[in-house]
């Protein structure tokens, strides 16, 4: 349930913009009560334009969200809200790994919403790695959004635990312990138990070599989807890891973009 004050714009200060047709602001937004910030890209030319929730990956200062990448989705005719996740970059809170802080990107939608130049009805989520977890839980929790992309995407957080040993630590401190001894809290993050919920077309982009988030992980979400009978769409990198060349990643970003664009 989203309390009426979440999502609601506190503070908008100007943000450097690597590309001059892209402005970028910091927004200090409120979430669960807590002042939570994000990036925001809002193309110059005057118009009505589809939103788009844009999902880092990582945690704390790795996998941060890097304003050139905002932009980039900006200019492609998007007005782009990136949240830092509560704990981050001077929010509020700390960063649970797809627990409460979820609800950053749930009402991270809401800023979106608030911006003049927003088409309202059309706002997708876009997720790249950890970020993925992320989006899930946001389209299992929203039914106002349009289309999800996720990019090398988390769907299982047991299976990310399992699968990263140099994640481990960071995750037990995290979560609070292993998914032996904390399983209900493992289990809470995962939303493959509640894909049924999900009411939107989506696109699953991975790398078939992905060592950071394997490719099993793109699998279990398709199965899911299919399961659940759901739409989806997968585009499957064959012989690409986790990070692609950056002239294929840009094209892939236009033909996502696109592919979201057509979505009803």
């Amino acid at each position: 349930m989203i309390e009426q004050t979440d999502g609601k714009i506190i503070r908008r200060k100007d943000y450097p913009s690597p590309n001059p047709h892209v402005r970028l602001e910091e927004i200090t937004y409120s979430s669960d009560g807590l002042l939570v910030k994000g990036l925001l890209a809002t193309p110059k030319a005057k118009g009505r334009y589809d939103g788009l929730l844009y999902l880092r990956g990582g945690i704390q200062h790795v996998g941060m969200v890097r304003p050139a990448r905002i932009a980039q989705f900006a200019s492609h005719g998007l007005v782009v809200f990136a949240p830092y996740y509560r704990g981050n970059r001077g929010g509020e809170g700390k960063d649970e790994f797809a627990g409460e802080d979820r609800n950053d990107a749930v009402t991270g939608v809401e800023v979106l919403k608030q911006q003049s130049a927003v088409n309202s009805d059309r706002i997708h989520l876009f997720s790249f790695s950890r970020g993925g977890i992320m989006a899930l839980w946001t389209a299992i929790m929203r039914d106002d959004l349009t289309s999800m992309v996720t990019w090398a995407g988390v769907s299982d957080v047991v299976f990310t635990y399992k699968e990263r040993q140099d994640m481990r630590r960071m995750m037990k401190r995290v979560i609070g312990g292993t998914p032996n001894n904390q399983p209900d809290a493992y289990r809470e993050r995962t939303a493959l138990f509640q894909i049924e919920n999900i009411d939107i077309p989506t696109l699953i982009i991975h790398g078939t070599l992905d060592t950071n988030v394997s490719f099993q992980q793109a699998l279990l979400l398709e199965n899911a989807l299919r399961d659940a009978d759901k739409e989806f769409e997968t585009w499957y990198l064959e012989g690409y890891t986790h990070y692609i060349p950056p002239e294929m990643n840009r094209q892939l970003v236009k033909e996502a973009v696109n592919w979201m664009k057509r979505q009803e």
